[in-house]
């Protein structure tokens, strides 16, 4: 055990389908793959042991509402009634019949399947696409004072310094004549100015988004149990990690940069534009998968405290099996994001052309956009959308990785008793 409780990795395992500490012997279709809060088999027979119920003494009446045969248990013998004397009868009814108390989902000796226990913002089981997108919502809203002041703080640092830059790079473009044909050094210091800001913006986005998302994973990895986390503790837990988080994130960056070097530079060096569209589409499709096999690395380093190939393992263990729905939630959560972002980003950035820019006049010489007013309504738009797309998909990633460990290794129960949940897998559980 290590020191995040209910995020220990599993030891070996026979398969990734059985969860740890099976038996060996136990049929493939007996039990589902996770612990849920079902009641044992022997709890759909009758209480009597078993033994055959005795045949009813009253004659049969009418059948009544919701006790026909067909109703997904059979019908219900009158001489097994809880409580009675074996082989009593059952009374006649007088009046209304009985109807609506078969089926009914709920405690202890009725015929519903309990609900899964959800000691914080999702239910011990597996879950659904639903449940993960609410599962994310529902955190950033209950533990909003955790997790907007991360975003919020983090992405103003970030877009305050990407202003700045942005304005004293790119200022000389305010003086550029377009009517007048720029020479070879001009095109090469304005192609090196537009490089230095993209990488100085990308390098600070980049730091940003490895502390946020350490921060964000802890505070979500704590909601699930059903605790909150302040900001210091969410620093405090996800500090050791930090290092080894940025360094996977270089590796895979590297990894897919060296990709695109081996299939799609020979492909555009051939001169052959049909090669090179082949070429780059092959990257895209390898790059996706690859993207999808390791994109639960980060809550794997975060949550079990690894190494950075321990946690590129355990993501790829994770994700087998399962690549077409994570990729799907995956992609469906970016898609989102994207649209919340361009939605708040793009009228901001249109005010903030045609207020400050010098509107269809500063566009077409190509000054509207480093005007300080347009930079800085820019800037506020990205940092709304970044504080609210950011946790997002932090907390979509996380619930992920949660949602395949209780698939595959009925991470459910260790997460039951961390967050103090009794008699979780003996079917009954409380909270």
């Amino acid at each position: 055990m290590n020191d995040s409780p209910g995020w220990a990795t599993p030891g070996p395992s026979p398969s990734d389908g059985e969860p740890q500490g099976a038996p060996a012997d136990r049929p493939a279709a007996a039990d589902p793959k996770w612990s849920a809060q079902q009641p044992p088999p022997g709890q759909w027979s009758n209480p009597a042991d078993g033994a055959p119920a005795p045949a009813p003494q009253q004659p049969p009446g009418a059948p009544q509402p919701g006790r026909e045969q067909g109703q997904g248990w059979g019908s219900y013998d009158q001489g097994d009634r809880p409580g009675a004397p074996q082989g009593a009868p059952y009374p006649a009814q007088q009046g209304a019949p009985y109807a609506g108390q078969y089926g009914y989902p709920g405690g202890p000796g009725q015929w519903g399947k309990p609900p899964a226990a959800k000691p914080g913002v999702i239910p011990l089981r597996p879950l659904g696409l639903g449940e993960i997108l609410d599962g994310a919502v529902s955190t950033m809203r209950t533990h909003w004072r955790s997790v907007l002041p991360i975003t919020l703080v983090v992405a103003t640092v970030v877009q305050m310094i990407s202003v700045l830059v942005q304005k004293l790079l790119l200022a000389d473009l305010a003086t550029f004549d377009p009517n007048r044909t720029p020479d070879a050094e001009e095109l090469i210091n304005s192609i090196g100015s537009g490089l230095s800001v993209t990488v100085a913006t990308k390098f600070v986005e980049f730091l940003a988004t490895v502390v946020v998302t350490a921060m964000l994973t802890m505070i979500f990895s704590r909601a699930i149990l059903g605790h909150g986390s302040s900001v210091a503790e969410a620093w405090r837990d996800a500090r050791p990690q930090l290092l080894r988080l940025i360094g996977l994130t270089v590796l895979l960056g590297i990894g897919l940069a060296l990709l695109a070097a081996v299939m799609v530079v020979p492909a555009i060096l051939s001169q052959s534009i049909g090669v090179a569209l082949i070429g780059m589409l092959l990257w895209i499709v390898v790059a996706v998968w690859l993207w999808t096999s390791f994109s639960l690395a980060s809550p794997a380093l975060m949550l079990e405290k690894g190494g950075i190939f321990k946690a590129f393992g355990r993501s790829w263990k994770l994700v087998k099996g399962s690549w077409w729905r994570v990729f799907g939630i995956s992609a469906l959560t970016v898609l989102i994001t994207g649209m919340v972002s361009m939605i708040i980003v793009w009228p901001l950035t249109l005010i903030g052309v045609f207020a400050f820019g010098g509107g269809m006049s500063g566009l077409e010489d190509g000054t509207a956009a480093v005007t300080w007013g347009a930079l800085i309504l820019s800037a506020v738009g990205l940092v709304v959308a970044q504080s609210i797309t950011m946790p997002m998909q932090s907390g979509v990633t996380v619930l992920l990785y949660v949602d395949q460990r209780i698939r595959r290794e009925a991470l459910d129960l260790e997460l039951a008793r961390a967050a103090g949940v009794e008699n979780y897998g003996n079917g009954t559980a409380g909270g």
